[in-house]
């Protein structure tokens, strides 16, 4: 079978690590040798290829066309209008991708189903090309794409459109399926295919050595993710001030490091947080061996990797019980879960698994569990009975 892949999420030049998880999903499909895969990653237009324009500029530095892990990746530009163009990036995308996909398809020869990834605007303009071109679509919604954008009134009336003409449709987790069933699409019209994990890439590093690199002495805590309120670092520095003699590492970069960098001078905790700035995704697994517990105190998320990355090295988690985390975090081996996304929850989930933590190879065995082959067999049976 020949699928096309459409989405925004893809990893390219501009986006180093985001969306990674799109990706380990589409190449272990077309490993599994029965499906062709060619994905369209369109990226923001900008004329200029400078630094001094910031992340617009690195997108114009995007190739038009690459190879990653074997499959075809194109980035053909679409406009975009920051802060006020919200409501338009659906009709935007697909009235500037569109006559790209239709090319692409008379020249490769035509695929069977366009698969699109992220609900809005990605899946809404997919949903539009796939039926000017009469083919099946799929929509796999993520996270925020369902959990957060709907909160709009304009994208939620395009997504609910999208959801109704899409083929079929799949989440990340069961907990995603709910907003989906509360905009009234039908229950057998969605499927949860959970994201698995790269068991080769993240496993368990020479202890000593990964704690050496990074300067680490005692117990430490790791925090994982874009530099932003709803992932929760400032609450962990919070509870830090109650835990004595533990340490904080943050790996992430985004508008909030200005604002992260003055509470630590300010909780006086100069000595014991550091902030990382954007670690290279090979680079992780290294920096999860090295950490005593990693924690996610986000307020948002549909199936957190960085969980499993972090199990698959050894490290066991401590995460705020809400959307898919539950279903990622079920054993002890795993870690712990906390209800209230406060510093006293941390401070005592931290206290409880430092006492007393699972053994290294436990919480590796427990995330041996989520390998990418059941997520494989779900894509491959919903693709052949639509494509039937």
């Amino acid at each position: 079978m020949r699928i096309l892949s459409f989405t925004t999420l893809y990893p390219n030049a501009a986006q180093p690590s985001h969306g990674i998880f799109v990706e380990n999903r589409l190449s272990k499909l077309a490993a599994s040798g029965k499906a062709e895969i060619t994905v369209v990653a369109p990226v923001p237009w900008f004329p200029f290829a400078s630094k001094r324009f910031g992340q617009y500029g690195t997108f114009a530095a995007v190739p038009k066309r690459e190879e990653r892990f074997g499959i075809t990746v194109h980035h053909p530009r679409y406009p975009v209008i920051p802060k006020i163009g919200m409501n338009i990036a659906p009709s935007l995308m697909a009235r500037a991708v569109g006559p790209f996909v239709k090319r692409l398809v008379r020249e490769s020869g035509g695929f069977d189903l366009i698969d699109a990834h992220y609900f809005y605007p990605d899946g809404v303009a997919a949903v539009r090309i796939a039926r000017e071109l009469g083919l099946p679509v799929t929509v796999t919604a993520r996270g925020t794409d369902l959990n957060l954008i709907p909160e709009f009134a304009s994208p939620r009336r395009q997504i609910i459109e999208a959801a109704q003409n899409a083929s079929h449709l799949i989440t990340v987790c069961e907990a995603l399926k709910q907003p989906l069933l509360n905009m009234g699409i039908p229950d057998e019209k969605i499927t949860p295919l959970r994201n698995g994990v790269d068991l080769d890439l993240f496993r368990p590093m020479d202890r000593e050595a990964a704690r050496a690199k990074y300067g680490i002495t005692g117990p430490t805590l790791l925090s994982v993710g874009g530099l932003v309120e709803r992932k929760g670092h400032h609450l962990i520095m919070q509870a830090l001030t109650r835990l004595p003699r533990i340490n904080l590492l943050i790996a992430g970069d985004g508008p909030e490091r200005r604002p992260l960098e003055e509470l630590i001078i300010a909780l006086e905790l100069t000595d014991r947080v550091r902030i990382l700035g954007h670690v290279p995704h090979q680079e992780l697994p290294t920096l999860y061996s090295a950490a005593d517990i990693l924690v996610l105190a986000s307020d948002r998320e549909g199936w957190a990797n960085v969980l499993l990355e972090s199990m698959a090295c050894g490290t066991p988690v401590v995460a705020t019980n809400i959307w898919g985390t539950g279903e990622v975090v079920r054993a002890p081996a795993a870690g712990l879960l906390i209800d209230a996304r406060t510093p006293d929850a941390i401070i005592d989930a931290t206290g409880t698994l430092l006492a007393d933590p699972p053994s290294r190879e436990a919480t590796r065995a427990y995330a041996e569990r989520f390998s990418w082959d059941e997520t494989t067999r779900g894509q491959l049976a919903i693709f052949s009975r639509l494509i039937g």
